[in-house]
């Protein structure tokens, strides 16, 4: 994903990244502003205005990281896109009290940066009657600053929206956890969520068709995230020792990619672990394995080709917490214990951990 983004800088210890789709919405922008009649200057004007924008979404979502870093929660980057920005944190807050903090930062900033430019403009006599901007067809004509005032007023309220993936939606579940448990919380959360989702769908046939887009992305956010919290609530209580895989091929850096080939036909292992020594120095996953023969064939060694950055856990870490690891950087994680080689692990072997304790609860319901 890297790869198709432009790195903006280094913030708060937090990389800012820009993806290139962006650059679409800037010349779409630029475009429709010379359709309509502003020509060149004016459409520099709404590219210019966009940027500005953006940059708001920016603290937005800088709000929400800095205040998450305040609970101990870290926040990997933040990445712009033509429908927003996203800023990856490790986790949200178990204690719904900082869970609420952490959703309501993002639009708080907005409301605070709106704050800022009607002081602004009330102390420089340029703030518009309301009479006016409001019978105004050309927002052209309406001053910069008012414009983006009313643009950060428009992001709070939408970002409250209390359906997931906005921050409306972890606003209300943190509300909900008061009074229930995290997971029957996120349900409810994610079953309004759902519900609006829907309203969205159906009056934007009718009024916007736009609502459509934003009603089926509400929609896949709340179902998404009811079932990270179903997955979160069954590997509550589970460590890495009880999904360990005990048994598997340690290869060495200077093997070959031939030698990891034929294990990967003669076995149903598809990650390996690389080790020197007994000391665990990177991971060969199958697609890696895969490339690596297309590029330089058999006979390349695995070290040109194996990911080091990889988790290392032991086995009284909580599996939840490694799923998110894993979640986060892919691959699979080498499980020490007093310095020796315990095992490997990957989202597959705890996956079939929770199908296996399902299994066996339903059956015990019998």
């Amino acid at each position: 994903m890297r790869s198709w983004s432009l790195r903006l800088g280094r913030f708060f210890g937090i990389d800012v990244f820009v993806h290139w789709t962006f650059s679409i919405l800037l010349v779409w922008i630029f475009l429709m502003h010379i359709s309509g009649g502003h020509g060149a200057a004016g459409g520099i004007a709404g590219v210019f205005f966009v940027l500005a924008l953006f940059a708001c979404v920016v603290l937005h979502e800088f709000g929400h990281a800095l205040t998450a870093a305040r609970f101990g929660i870290k926040t990997k980057d933040i990445t712009l896109y033509p429908i927003g920005g996203i800023a990856s944190l490790e986790g949200m807050p178990e204690k719904p009290s900082e869970e609420l903090l952490v959703g309501l930062a993002g639009p708080l900033v907005n409301l605070g940066i709106a704050l800022v430019i009607w002081v602004y403009l009330s102390a420089t006599g340029q703030l518009p009657g309301l009479a006016a901007v409001a019978g105004s067809d050309d927002m052209a004509s309406v001053p910069f600053l008012w414009n983006l005032l009313f643009a950060n007023v428009v992001l709070a309220v939408f970002n409250l929206i209390p359906a997931f993936p906005m921050d409306g939606g972890r606003v209300l579940r943190s509300l909900l956890s008061f009074m229930m448990d995290k997971s029957n919380a996120t349900r409810a959360a994610a079953a309004l969520g759902q519900f609006l989702a829907i309203m969205f769908v159906f009056f934007g046939f009718f009024y916007n068709f736009w609502l459509v887009f934003i009603g089926l992305f509400v929609f896949l956010g709340a179902g998404g995230e009811a079932a990270a919290e179903t997955m979160r609530a069954a590997l509550s209580g589970l460590k890495v020792r009880d999904a360990v895989m005990r048994r598997f091929t340690l290869l060495r850096p200077d093997d070959t990619l031939g030698r990891a080939a034929d294990v990967l036909l003669n076995s149903q292992e598809t990650v390996f672990l690389v080790a020197d020594a007994d000391r665990p120095v990177g991971t060969l996953s199958r697609t890696e394995l895969i490339r690596g023969l297309s590029e330089q064939g058999k006979d390349a060694l695995i070290s040109g080709f194996m990911n080091t950055d990889f988790v290392v856990a032991g086995p009284e870490m909580k599996l939840q917490d490694l799923m998110e690891q894993l979640s986060a950087k892919g691959g699979a994680a080498a499980v020490m214990e007093g310095g020796s080689i315990l095992g490997l692990i990957d989202r597959e072997n705890i996956e079939e951990k929770l199908l296996v304790q399902r299994t066996l609860k339903e059956r015990n319901k019998i």
